[in-house]
C-alpha cells in the first residue's frame, strides 16, 4: 500500500457555521464550501492547509455517526484520512494483514472520493479514513 499524504483531519462539529468562525474568521484559512452526503448522513465543509484539509463534519440526522461520535465523545476530532494511490488494493493488502475494516469495499464520499474506513480497535483507538481522489 502507498501511502501518499495526511488528506484530512476530520472534526465533529455540533454546527458548521459555528466551527466555520474559528477555521476561517481566527485561523484565516479558506473556505471551500459545504457538502452534504446523503448516504453517511453528514454535511462536510473542508478548508484547505498547504496540501492537506481540516474537514468539518455535522450530522444531519441524530441516528448518524457523526452524531454518535459527539454523543459518545463530544466535538472534536473523529477521524484522520490518509490518501492512498489504489484503494482497492490497499484494502486487500490490510485485510490480508487482518486489520479489522469497517469497509470492505470502497464508497463515495465528499468531493466524489473512494473511501474506507478502518475499525479503532485495529489502529489503537484512531478512526482511520483511507481515500483515493483521481
Amino acid at each position: 500500500m502507498k501511502i501518499l499524504k495526511i488528506d484530512h483531519l476530520g472534526i465533529a462539529v455540533n454546527s458548521i457555521a459555528d466551527g466555520r468562525k474559528f477555521w476561517t474568521d481566527v485561523l484565516g484559512l479558506p473556505f471551500e464550501g459545504e457538502e452534504t452526503v446523503e448516504a453517511q448522513k453528514v454535511t462536510t465543509a473542508f478548508f484547505p492547509v498547504g496540501e492537506s484539509e481540516v474537514e468539518l463534519l455535522e450530522s444531519t440526522a441524530p441516528d448518524g455517526p457523526v452524531a454518535k461520535y459527539i454523543e459518545k465523545k463530544g466535538p472534536g476530532i473523529q477521524h484522520v484520512a490518509f490518501r492512498v494511490q489504489d484503494i482497492e488494493n490497499a484494502l486487500e493488502e490490510l485485510k490480508a494483514a487482518g486489520v479489522q475494516l469497517i469497509d470492505q469495499t470502497p464508497r463515495i464520499g465528499a468531493g466524489g472520493a473512494k473511501i474506507a474506513f478502518l475499525h479503532p480497535k485495529a489502529t489503537n483507538g484512531v478512526l482511520v479514513e483511507l481515500c483515493q481522489r483521481d
